[in-house]
């Protein structure tokens, strides 16, 4: 009996290591896709071929990315079980001291860019939960199993992959090195290696945009970009909204979906009820999530979708916009506590 245990135990592990090998393999430079993608590299961007093919060479294709990225939370959450991750007490006092500890630098960035600071904290708090949260993947496997191994988005990886190594190149980092999240994205902020190219400041004068590990450049970097997505200064965001007897339709059901094709004259006239200063023909959309008590009904404006630039998710956008409000929200009570 002991010899056929023995030889069942070392059957089930000669069939269960091949399994987990698979699950991690090294990028096959000899793959047409890849083979493609070294030739516009060198053609295109001047990359020396070796030099390239050692650095892939190192990359890893994990099937563990291509399952995360499958079944993102904005696809598997209600807004109510959405939210919960997000808005917890322990994240606002995370954030509260965040705004403590920063608040010179925070300051002076909203004030050079008109950003306000709970919009700065909101994005890195949903985000990384201000640097603790900033993914364990290497971006380089991130990047390159999404490229070479992931057909629905491979157009998308690839450009963020070319991206990725130009910037390694500007930035005169190794690429086998920086981490960020199963889909690439980077450092305290997350920004994608396009977003980084495009969007990131150099805030301190060092020379360099570090994502990181210097705050100042984080937050300089999140401003910028809201700043050439078109944010408008003082502007609302979005307001909690009523259905009045006046609306007609069907109830909308939830949907994580942008159309922002209304004004705010269009959905008052409509039946939609809620509170706005900005002028009538102010685009606007109607947004229904399903939250902890039932159906939420907000209205969106300009600013809300200059938020879902940065992850096109109406839930995402608003759980920014509650953290950041409730953060500020109690370290203004603790300002006027100190004032008294």
């Amino acid at each position: 009996m002991k010899s056929i245990r023995l030889a069942l135990l070392s059957a089930f592990l000669i069939s269960a290591f091949p399994a987990i090998a698979a699950d991690t393999a090294p990028v096959d430079l000899k793959q047409e896709n890849v083979v493609a993608f070294i030739d516009e590299m060198v053609e295109k961007h001047e990359f020396d071929r070796a030099a390239l093919s050692a650095v892939l060479a190192k990359a890893s294709i994990k099937q563990v990315i291509i399952e995360k990225i499958s079944t993102p939370a904005e696809r598997t959450h209600t807004w109510a079980s959405y939210r919960k991750i997000f808005i917890t007490k322990e994240r606002i006092n995370a954030g509260v001291a965040f705004w403590g500890e920063h608040k010179e630098m925070l300051e002076r960035i909203a004030l050079e860019t008109g950003v306000p600071i709970e919009m700065l904290i909101g994005i890195i708090g949903v985000e990384t939960y201000f640097g603790r949260i900033t993914g364990k993947d290497r971006v380089i496997d991130a990047l390159a199993t999404l490229a070479f191994e992931y057909p629905p988005r491979a157009k998308f990886f690839r450009k963020e992959l070319i991206a990725f190594l130009i910037l390694a190149r500007e930035e005169d980092l190794d690429p086998t090195v920086p981490l960020g999240s199963y889909a690439g994205a980077m450092g305290r902020p997350q920004f994608m290696p396009s977003s980084f190219r495009a969007y990131a400041v150099d805030s301190t004068g060092d020379g360099k945009r570090d994502i990181w590990n210097n705050w100042a450049d984080v937050a300089g970097s999140i401003a910028n970009y809201f700043l050439a997505h078109r944010w408008r200064v003082d502007e609302e965001v979005v307001s909690q909204a009523t259905l009045s007897s006046a609306w007609s339709a069907a109830i909308p059901a939830p949907a994580n979906t942008l159309k922002l094709t209304d004004t705010v004259e269009s959905l008052s006239k409509n039946g939609v009820m809620f509170s706005t200063d900005l002028c009538a023909d102010s685009k606007a959309q109607l947004l229904t999530y399903d939250g902890v008590d039932g159906i939420e009904h907000w209205v969106g404006f300009h600013n809300f979708f200059v938020i879902t630039k940065y992850n096109r998710s109406v839930m995402y956008a608003l759980a920014v916009h509650q953290l950041g409000q409730q953060i500020a929200v109690k370290v203004n009570a603790g300002a006027d506590s100190d004032a008294s």
